[in-house]
């Protein structure tokens, strides 16, 4: 009897991609963040900054900061009445403390329930993760700024944030 090489070549790669596909989840679970999947966020954020993963907010600081777009960090980034509230909503459906989300809270250890912090960079478990960044890193050419997550984790698009 002749078996089909080619089907079962297939199979046999299609599923190792997906085991090491779960593995990698699995093994860094603590620093994986449901990426943004909403397109729109995705454009309307990510033109500017990588478009952070709602889970790393609450829902509280999701609306602040798109309740004071004209002056975000700095800049304008007002949006249409629409398009915020689409993105709103959600952001706030996403976020850190929303119910039903396997990844929720992981980074809001520490924080208060009524705080409403606008920084991640600012949060008790993102300060832990990179206490040991010398301050020289974050003002590098390849770094900017502690916002620039992309810079040394190469995944992070992909909601992966574990040490590259």
């Amino acid at each position: 009897m002749v078996f089909p090489i080619r089907p079962i070549a297939l199979g046999l790669a299609a599923l190792v991609f997906g085991a090491l596909a779960f593995e990698r989840a699995r093994a860094g679970a603590d620093h994986y963040y449901p990426p943004v999947t909403d397109a729109v966020t995705q454009q309307e954020c990510g033109s500017c900054h990588m478009a952070f993963p709602p889970a790393m907010l609450p829902a509280a600081s999701w609306r602040r900061m798109m309740g004071d777009l004209a002056n975000h960090f700095g800049d304008d980034a007002s949006l249409d009445a629409a398009t915020a509230e689409r993105i709103t909503r959600y952001l706030v459906a996403s976020a850190g403390d929303a119910g039903g989300h396997r990844y929720v809270g992981k980074m809001l250890r520490g924080v208060s329930a009524d705080a409403a912090p606008l920084r991640i960079t600012e949060l008790p478990k993102w300060i832990r993760e990179h206490d040991e960044v010398p301050r020289r890193e974050w003002t590098s050419k390849e770094v900017g700024s502690k916002a620039n997550c992309p810079a040394c984790h190469v995944d992070a698009d992909r909601g992966y944030f574990e040490d590259d």
